[in-house]
């Protein structure tokens, strides 16, 4: 993998990750771009404990442009877009417009490539592999800023979960504080580390799904995907190393080699568990990483958690009242049922 970095007009960070070492990126950003305004403020509710980011810039941002003004492909005579070369692999930079920023974190966009008509699950093993490493490589960056205290590398696809630009690409947040999931998470840990002697919930999560059988969607010689028991969505897939690391940085060799196989056959079932008639599926998925400063950081299992908002073909799920109003989810789909359907579509 080579890395360049380089500036936008505006003065945000580019950088272009590509598979071949002799690739060139020199291309010069010519846009009249003005300075980047941003007004994140982070707000914390004294009811609920957890913080909100207030950004109002967003307001502004673009949405839905027709193909041919995609501001995340290629720039090319008479249009300019956010890359400046006419050509990439991969290439991340900083959100223009910004949830956090500053004191309150970052924001990142990952564009995973040049081609505006294809999807992750279109991507060739070798693309996949060249993403994890940008992930792995923006990972180690982003710790190392003082207004970074976790990194959430993400995708959201589809029109149906919200997505702005149809442009395959993800999002990577440098948090400026622990996120109310990963609390949770955290909390849950500690209890079963002192209700079991010392035992990691982690590892006896993984152990019990792997007896039981019923929710397992892959087992590799390096990952584990399932259907989780309590699973809050319709279809929902949690993909854990065998070997437990608290982040990115610490999956082996074999471990990523063997991901992008891996990620890529979930990615194609999703799409079609519905059927072929329905549109692509809307997903979300994302990597919980450890933060940086936990006790904890060592008991954390790194994992990606991969879900969509269908239910079946042509509806969706929406989070109405018990949901949105209490947090308290109910699932149409059996977790059960929803393994055995995405076991049944693996790629023949």
């Amino acid at each position: 993998m080579k890395k360049t970095t380089t500036r936008l007009a505006d003065g945000r960070e580019l950088i272009y990750y590509d598979r071949r070492d002799d690739a060139v990126r020199d291309a010069v950003d010519h846009r009249p771009l003005d300075p980047v305004a941003t007004a994140s403020e982070i707000r914390r509710d004294p009811l609920l404990g957890d913080s909100v980011a207030i950004a109002s810039h967003r307001q502004g941002r673009t949405y839905l442009p027709p193909a041919d003004e995609c501001p995340l492909c290629p720039s090319r005579e008479g249009r300019l877009s956010e890359i400046p070369d006419s050509d990439y692999d991969v290439a991340v930079f900083e959100n223009r417009f910004p949830s956090l920023s500053g004191d309150t974190g970052r924001c990142e966009v990952v564009c995973f490539t040049s081609d505006h008509d294809k999807s992750f699950a279109d991507l060739t093993e070798d693309q996949a592999r060249l993403v994890l490493d940008a992930w792995t490589d923006r990972t180690a960056e982003l710790s190392q800023l003082p207004s970074v205290e976790q990194v959430y590398c993400f995708e959201n696809r589809g029109k149906e979960i919200g997505v702005t630009l149809g442009h395959p690409h993800g999002q990577i947040y440098g948090y400026p504080s622990v996120t109310p999931r990963t609390e949770l998470m955290l909390r849950s840990l500690e209890q079963h580390r002192e209700a079991t002697g010392g035992r990691n919930l982690f590892d006896d999560t993984i152990a019990a799904e792997l007896a039981d059988g019923s929710r397992i969607v892959m087992d590799t010689a390096h990952w584990t995907a399932f259907v989780p028991y309590a699973a809050h969505w319709p279809y929902e897939v949690h993909l854990y190393p065998k070997r437990r690391v608290p982040d990115l940085l610490g999956l082996d060799e074999e471990a990523r080699s063997e991901f992008p196989e891996v990620y890529l056959e979930l990615l194609r079932r999703f799409d079609r568990i519905f059927g072929e008639n329905e549109p692509a599926t809307p997903y979300i998925s994302g990597w919980h990483q450890a933060p940086f400063s936990s006790e904890l950081r060592r008991e954390f299992a790194l994992h990606l958690e991969l879900f969509t908002i269908r239910r079946t073909a042509g509806k969706l799920k929406f989070l109405a009242g018990s949901e949105s109003g209490m947090s308290a989810f109910i699932n149409d789909v059996p977790p059960e049922a929803a393994a055995q359907r995405l076991r049944a579509v693996a790629s023949v």
